[in-house]
């Protein structure tokens, strides 16, 4: 949901740009890696950016583990780079809790978790790392209220702070791709 209502609150931010938004609200990554090869692979991108794992925590298709999630973004990563694409690996965004899954407990943890292990995974696979969650993140790591009405999803402000962070990653994988692809020739 954050990355499909990016094009909704701020569709300007993807006017004149080569980008397709693939985000469906509420999917984990099972759900996402079973649509990857159609929502990704067949549109042949250069770049894929990847903003994954905090439905998983808050168990919206059930319990989950960081290794699950870790497993399903490995997958999605392998699935990319197989096919010549490069990936923008993008932290999870800072939550405190879900409004919707209020028994899910020490969600900022689990969160930095995750986003710890991504990193280094990112570095290990020739990713490119998107850290979000430093530039959102409160106090209590969670999403500050001027950034969100629900503490989970972003407003236009909040995507005001993704977007040079995104688009910085992006022009750093796509220099990669075109760098592997200029040798290739």
């Amino acid at each position: 949901s954050i990355t499909q209502q990016w094009i909704e609150t701020v569709p300007e931010y993807f006017e004149g740009r080569n980008y397709i938004n693939r985000g469906i609200g509420g999917q984990t990554t099972p759900q996402m890696l079973i649509r990857f090869r159609q929502d990704v692979v067949k549109l042949r991108p250069k770049v894929v950016v990847i903003l994954a794992g905090t439905n998983d925590i808050a168990g919206n298709t059930g319990p989950s583990s960081l290794e699950m999630i870790e497993d399903n973004i490995h997958s999605m990563v392998e699935v990319a780079h197989a096919n010549g694409i490069e990936v923008v690996l993008c932290s999870v965004t800072p939550a405190y809790e879900y409004s919707w899954r209020r028994e899910v407990k020490d969600v900022p943890e689990k969160i930095m978790e995750l986003n710890s292990r991504l990193k280094k995974y990112a570095s290990i696979s020739g990713s490119v790392y998107c850290d979000y969650f430093t530039a959102l993140a409160d106090e209590r790591n969670g999403l500050p209220s001027s950034l969100s009405g629900d503490g989970v999803h972003l407003n236009s402000d909040g995507y005001a702070i993704m977007a040079p962070l995104a688009d910085r990653a992006i022009a750093q994988a796509l220099t990669i791709w075109n760098m592997r692809n200029n040798k290739a020739k």
